[in-house]
This record gives C-alpha cells, sequence and structure tokens, in this order.
C-alpha cells in the first residue's frame, strides 16, 4: 500500500480527526511563507522580518511595521487550494472537528472550514488600540501610512500575535482540548519550528499521528505515517 493509501484508509476509517496546519498549506495559494529559501526571511528589508514583526518594533516604528505588512501579509488575491478545500468537506462530512492552524489569511474560512482555530490571529480582524473599534481588511488595505481609527484617532493594530506577544489563551485552551480528544492528527504544510504553537502537539493521545509536508520535521520519528509531498496535492488525492 503506498503512502497516500494508507492516509485514505485511515481518513476513511475515522470520525474523529484534527488538522494542525501551518504555511505550507497556504504556499500553494501564492502566500509567501516565512522559512523557506525563497520565503520573506531571505528577502531584503531594512530589518530582518522577524525584527520588524515584533511588538516592540510596531510599537517604535509603526510607518516601517506597516510598510512591511501591506506589502507582504495583506495578500487578498490568494484562494483556497485543494488543501483547504478536502478540509472543509471533511468537516462537512462530520469527520474533521477542528482545525489548528498557525496561519493568518482566512483561507480555511473562505473555503468553507467552521471550527478554526487561529493561533496566530488573523489579518481580517483588526483593533483600535485605544477605543478598541473593528476594522476590516479592506479598510487596512486602503489606509494611507498608519492606520487610524475613525472614531478617536488611535493607532489600528491587526489581530495578529507579533513576536514577543502571547498566544490567546481561550484559543490555545479550546486547540488543546481538541488534540486531547482526537483520534487522528494531520499535521500538514509546517516546520514545526514555531513555539510555543508547535508544542501543543504533545496533547496528542490517539490512534494515528500523521505528518504531510515537502521537508523533515522534529515530530516525523513519532509519526505512524510521513508524506513528504505538498499537502494540496496529497488531498487532491483523497476522496470522502
Amino acid at each position: 500500500m503506498d503512502k497516500t493509501e494508507a492516509l485514505q484508509k485511515i481518513i476513511s476509517e475515522t470520525e474523529n480527526i484534527v488538522f494542525f496546519g501551518g504555511a505550507g498549506v497556504s504556499t500553494e495559494s501564492g502566500i509567501p511563507d516565512f522559512r523557506s529559501v525563497d520565503g520573506l526571511y531571505h528577502q531584503q528589508w531594512d530589518y530582518p522580518p522577524e525584527t520588524i514583526l515584533s511588538h516592540s518594533f510596531f510599537m517604535r516604528k509603526p510607518e516601517e511595521f506597516y510598510r512591511f505588512y501591506k506589502a507582504k501579509m495583506l495578500c487578498d488575491t490568494a484562494v483556497p487550494n485543494a488543501a483547504h478545500k478536502k478540509l472543509a468537506e471533511m468537516e462537512q462530512k462530520g469527520k474533521l472537528k477542528a482545525i489548528v492552524t498557525q496561519n493568518i489569511d482566512n483561507l480555511h474560512q473562505m473555503a468553507g472550514s467552521k471550527n478554526v482555530l487561529e493561533l496566530h490571529g488573523s489579518v481580517y480582524r483588526n483593533y483600535c488600540m485605544k477605543c478598541g473599534a473593528f476594522y476590516d481588511f479592506a479598510y487596512m488595505k486602503k489606509s494611507d501610512n498608519v492606520p487610524k481609527c475613525e472614531k478617536c484617532g488611535g493607532m489600528i493594530k491587526p489581530d495578529v500575535v507579533l513576536y514577543e506577544e502571547g498566544l490567546n489563551q481561550d484559543t490555545v485552551r479550546k486547540s488543546v482540548q481538541a488534540i486531547s480528544e482526537a483520534e487522528v492528527m494531520i499535521i500538514g504544510g509546517t516546520s514545526l519550528s514555531v513555539y510555543p504553537a508547535a508544542s501543543l502537539i504533545d496533547y496528542f493521545r490517539g490512534r494515528y499521528l500523521v505528518v504531510i509536508n515537502r521537508d523533515e520535521t522534529p515530530r516525523d520519528r513519532a509519526a505512524d505515517l510521513v508524506i513528504n509531498a505538498p499537502i494540496g496535492e496529497i488531498f487532491e488525492q483523497i476522496h470522502l
């Protein structure tokens, strides 16, 4: 039995799957990832992306932050790919209980997924730091320089977890619960190098751990099935 057939068998026989995903799920939709050779970390800016995408830098140099953020993070041309669509279908069929994602691009929701736990927030939610007013993606995209609140003039911050910031504890709690109750966990499109997000996998106690990623990950040795390939290509071959 080849690896895709083995995955098909696991999915066919399971009614409680949780998916844990990262940037590799979205690269097939044209969203650049951070750590690949042609990812954001290897492009030229005045500061390294890790520095720009930190809380202290955002507070200190908001103009420079937003110049990078608007150019690189606000991608509204991307559409869900085969992986997003298959996961949404798995949820509709009652097989997939939750998606725990490190992505901030809303593509899972666009594909129709409902229970999406966004560990690192979303570029589609933005709030005034002064009065808490909500602003959508379009407002941020069309704003000049640093987006300001129309109500009170305060600076608007994306609901995205920057470096030096903690994860939303409610999202973490829900993720831990879903992972600990899952029978099968599929990890896809992530190098598992970002903490604390990657440590949530330690809560899995189920039957099958599956890793689908182009490159090796630290969890490959513990996995029951490892597929080194783009996740969209693999999910396209799965029938529900």
